[in-house]
């Protein structure tokens, strides 16, 4: 099958597009066609190796771990899913080695969940990572209640964008950090935006005087030292970013794959409380041209490959 892949740690330059080995179905896999895979920044630093120390690669790499496809067959043991269902994964495994940027895709239906019937292929593929770690970050870590205040950074990024979905959702009142060209994103989103950089501080304290109940962290460094010092009496932190979060009372939260969680990001999507907003689309082969996009740290939402199966 055709594939992205790398052989060694570096830049958008060590992506090759190309034949590799068919991936394999294990009893509790399923094999997906691939109709599109989604691009997130873990994704690039995977490749140049910053998570060396936590995920061990088996070259050649196939990179990616959002997807969305068909079912095109269920392992031995599968009876969650059949030939042709629309599904969607946020497919981690403990190595690195067989990834979603691919025509197909082995993937454990603990990855798995149906597809949103309302979302094409490509704003699909975009839902899984960014939609689970807001998730877990905000009802799980965070414990986001009605009534609250959030501060929520990047928000207009892929992962930002669905927080501040998912925190209007749950009732509270959301902050959101951006640069002021996506300020109107934001407020579409349901969020009220707030210049990052240089008097972030100040200008949260404008909007929430007595400090915030929780805040999403997704930079880390200066920013969470900052988010730190904006935190109501009893306020919650949590970050995706920086692990020091733990040495401000925080919680640091690396998102899992969890089948439950996303067949509930799909029913919210069905509900059309949460949406994707996909800035770009490149096909398989242009591949590293979508992470040169990505890694620029611009995006708006999310950026796309997509499979063309048009001959076959």
């Amino acid at each position: 099958m055709k594939a992205i892949s790398y052989t060694r740690y570096g830049g958008p330059e060590v992506l090759e597009y190309g034949e590799v080995r068919d991936p394999r179905v294990g009893p509790d896999s399923v094999l997906v066609k691939v109709r599109a895979a989604a691009v997130n920044p873990v994704d690039w630093k995977c490749r140049e190796g910053y998570l060396d120390a936590l995920i061990e690669p088996v070259f050649p790499v196939v990179t990616g771990w959002d997807v969305s496809g068909v079912v095109v067959r269920p392992g031995a043991a599968v009876t969650e899913f059949a030939v042709g269902d629309e599904v969607i994964g946020y497919v981690r495994a403990d190595v690195l080695s067989h990834g979603t940027f691919a025509q197909y895709v082995a993937a454990p239906v603990r990855t798995l969940a149906r597809k949103p019937r309302n979302l094409s292929y490509e704003e699909a593929a975009g839902l899984p990572l960014t939609g689970l770690t807001a998730y877990q970050v905000l009802v799980k870590a965070l414990g986001v209640k009605r009534g609250e205040t959030v501060l929520v950074h990047a928000a207009a990024g892929g992962v930002g964008s669905i927080a501040v979905q998912l925190g209007r959702h749950l009732g509270a009142r959301v902050i959101g950090t951006a640069s002021e060209r996506n300020h109107d994103y934001v407020r579409g989103l349901g969020g009220e935006p707030v210049t990052y950089g240089e008097g972030l501080g100040e200008r949260v304290r404008g909007l929430a005087p007595e400090g915030v109940d929780a805040v999403f962290d997704t930079v880390g460094g200066e920013t969470l030292r900052v988010s730190a010092n904006l935190l109501a009496p009893e306020g919650r932190l949590a970050s995706i970013a920086d692990p020091d979060v733990v040495d401000h009372g925080g919680r640091y939260c690396f998102v899992r794959p969890d089948a439950q969680d996303l067949l509930r990001l799909t029913e919210l999507a069905e509900q059309g409380v949460v949406g994707v907003h996909v800035s770009e689309t490149f096909p398989l082969e242009r591949a590293a041209d979508a992470y040169r996009s990505n890694e620029e740290g611009r995006t708006r939402g999310k950026i796309v490959v997509t499979v063309d199966w048009a001959e076959g």
